[in-house]
């Protein structure tokens, strides 16, 4: 198996992106604990979604601070800016965001979702993209099998409504949600005069909770299908499945 993905060195130029981070306590993913000889040798292909569009947004610049651990820890990441994207079912399916959205939802093997708190549930913009992913697009399903990160942030004291719907969310659509998650209280005063995150418990938990989808989205990829595979699906004609899973 080539291995050149586990143990890799710890590059200068990614640390230096990274100045919360002490290198001798985050470790390289060691992919070698984490998959058989005949899985894939890519990095891990992860989407992120954030769910506000103002000007200077919190849970987008958590989803930045996400993405850079993740790029540190070997994955390809993608991020969505929901800028655009119509309210479902008030734009087609032909839409430009909206084909984004779904080619990006095909092509990522593992999401993290981010969301501002409002009203004690996650926001309508990142519902909005959530509802725009379908569970089937014909044979294909763009998120069974995947895993799932899910975070928030608070205006307020520390709260978990948001993570734990969408936690039913990802189950409502079989992706395979980590265990880990982060919720950040107070968050505007998490971040310095450059839009950074500063060192503090809650980074160290979006540390730990990028590690760990790292981890999981080794594990399971090049084996989704076979994971989330169901008898009564089996029993099921390929007809009879996508005309119930897009009636659903």
């Amino acid at each position: 198996m080539n291995s050149a993905n586990s143990n890799r060195p710890l590059s200068p130029a990614l640390m230096s992106d990274l100045p919360n981070i002490q290198p001798d306590k985050l470790h390289p993913v060691d992919i070698t604990k984490l998959q058989g000889p005949e899985n894939l040798q890519h990095p891990p292909r992860i989407l992120i979604l954030y769910g506000s569009l103002r000007e200077r947004s919190f849970s987008r610049l958590c989803a930045e601070e996400a993405g850079r651990i993740l790029n540190y820890l070997g994955a390809e990441v993608k991020t969505f800016n929901p800028d655009g994207l119509p309210f479902p079912d008030n734009a087609p399916d032909t839409h430009p965001k909206v084909k984004e959205l779904r080619d990006l939802a095909s092509w990522c093997e593992g999401m993290v979702w981010v969301t501002p708190e409002r009203h004690g549930a996650m926001t309508g913009i990142m519902k909005s993209q959530i509802d725009w992913i379908p569970l089937s697009m014909g044979s294909v399903r763009p998120t069974q099998g995947k895993t799932l990160a899910v975070m928030q942030v608070n205006g307020g004291s520390q709260s978990f409504n948001a993570v734990n719907q969408m936690r039913v969310l990802g189950r409502w659509m079989r992706m395979i949600t980590i265990p880990n998650q982060s919720s950040v209280a107070k968050v505007f005063r998490e971040f310095d005069d450059t839009d950074r995150m500063k060192p503090s418990a809650y980074y160290n938990r979006i540390v730990d909770v990028m590690e760990e989808l790292v981890k999981f989205t080794w594990m399971v990829r090049g084996r989704a299908d076979y994971l989330v595979e169901r008898y009564s699906e089996r029993m099921e004609s390929a007809e009879e499945l996508v005309r119930r899973v897009n009636n659903t």
